[in-house]
């Protein structure tokens, strides 16, 4: 038997029992031990323990940019400005569906970079979902699915960067005639189906239309019956606030994330944008006393360690993704997808395709840009259209990142919404499959058509 199908039987195994069991780290854990004792037997253990570090090492950039977003989420909580900016937009959402319509609104303004999306409107929404009793579960949900389905459709954002620049070096799109790889990448944006329908139904939930399926549901039956806007189980990722008689300067938080997010938009460079945010923190609070001096820094670790749980999870789900590199996962599933490639179907099969593989290994850019050379190879052989498959690859890098449970994008949005990562993935699954099922018959339909 191939390693690469052991490491597909392996994700498999872990996909099940991370939903049987609700436990998603330690089930990635047991997971990559599994797969390094299959590749380095006896040395196991130690080539694991390289890994992680190699991981770690790879990786340290995500490290700093969640434990410092930490860091400002902590002293914007206790500057107190986080609940005078719920406080004034409370009274603009007053209902549940001006809540979401806002979220929805926010999630497409903040295009740049799904990190900075999905951690920023987090801790904006947060207080005002409370207030108004809307489950945790759905903040997580608009969360995610305005992420990277809102930056890959527009060309301004990290996503489309990477995309047509990885675009710009494939003979097939060159034919096309197109100058630039972000003019190819803009001629794909309509047939990215995926992130498409999923701002569709988003847009559906948010109007009252699109109704509340599987664990949504339930979410709310729970608070309809306890009022209780997280359950039980994610309770440990929610320190309580108590009842404040001063509710806090708005602008305490405004101008910290305005900054934010403007660095970001000048810099393209997310490190330095919360990096400023912390010392326009320091700035803005220390002299008038908001913070006190002494305890600036230790809110600054305190907010840091707070992100100790998905900085984990991230590290050891990019673990376990070079171990089933090394394994040949990803050459195994294109091995077995190559004898259903014809013209008319292969734009649908490289959606699956790249859907599955960035599923499996919770890796978007880096899977697709493995993929790429490959598949538009292949599509220019069967006579495939060029701009379709563009628009599969990064509808399937969509997909993976809005649906894995252990992808970041996946594991951030849970987090910023203060729920556990398990309940996430499953409270939105229904969803993900309506939009990946349309998807796919999309691209079947635009495959035998153009």
């Amino acid at each position: 038997m191939s390693t690469g199908l052991i490491a597909v039987l392996i994700m498999l195994l872990i996909i099940i029992m991370a939903i049987v069991t609700k436990r998603c780290t330690e089930v990635l854990i047991v997971g990559s031990i599994i797969c390094a004792l299959v590749l380095y037997g006896k040395d196991f253990l130690s080539k694991w323990c390289d890994t992680l570090q190699s991981a770690f090492s790879d990786n340290v950039w995500i490290v700093l940019v969640c434990g410092l977003f930490g860091s400002l989420i902590a002293l914007l909580q206790a500057s107190r400005g986080s609940l005078g900016f719920s406080s004034v937009v409370s009274k603009i959402c007053n209902t549940e569906r001006k809540t979401l319509f806002t979220t929805f609104i926010l999630g497409i303004l903040i295009f740049v970079d799904d990190y900075l999306n999905v951690l920023t409107i987090g801790t904006c929404m947060k207080g005002v979902y409370d207030k108004r009793k809307i489950p945790r579960e759905t903040l997580a949900y608009m969360l995610d699915a305005t992420g990277a389905p809102v930056c890959v459709l527009l060309p301004f954002s990290t996503w489309a960067v990477f995309y047509s620049s990885l675009f710009e070096k494939e003979d097939a799109v060159k034919a096309l005639g197109f100058s630039s790889g972000i003019k190819a990448y803009i001629s794909a944006i309509p047939f990215m189906f995926y992130p498409i329908i999923t701002l569709i139904i988003v847009g559906l939930f948010c109007a009252g239309i699109m109704p509340k399926l599987g664990a949504m549901k339930k979410a709310y039956q729970r608070v309809a019956e306890t009022g209780m806007v997280y359950s039980e189980q994610s309770r440990k990722y929610n320190h309580e606030e108590g009842d404040y008689v001063e509710q806090g300067n708005i602008w305490d938080f405004i101008i910290p994330m305005g900054v934010l997010v403007a660095i970001a938009i000048i810099t393209s460079n997310l490190l330095l944008s919360v990096v400023i945010a912390l010392i326009v923190c320091f700035v803005l609070y220390v002299p008038r006393k908001v913070v006190k001096m002494n305890d600036f820094f230790g809110i600054v670790i305190k907010g840091f360690a707070d992100m100790l749980p998905v900085l984990i999870l991230l590290i050891v789900a990019f673990t376990l993704q070079n171990l089933t590199a090394d394994m040949g996962m990803t050459d195994f599933i294109i091995q077995a997808m190559k004898p259903l490639l014809t013209r008319s179907v292969f734009p649908a099969i490289t959606f699956i395709l790249v859907a599955a593989i960035c599923f499996a290994t919770g890796s978007f850019w880096g899977m697709s840009a493995v993929v790429a050379p490959i598949v538009f190879p292949l599509g220019a052989a069967v006579g495939a259209n060029a701009t379709l498959i563009m628009a599969a690859i990064v509808a399937g890098g969509a997909f993976g990142s809005h649906a894995c449970f252990y992808a970041d994008a996946t594991v951030l949005s849970s987090q910023s919404a203060g729920i556990d990562n398990m309940e996430h993935a499953l409270t939105q699954l229904p969803y993900v499959l309506i939009a990946c099922g349309a998807s796919i018959v999309g691209y079947l339909i635009c495959g035998f058509v153009m």
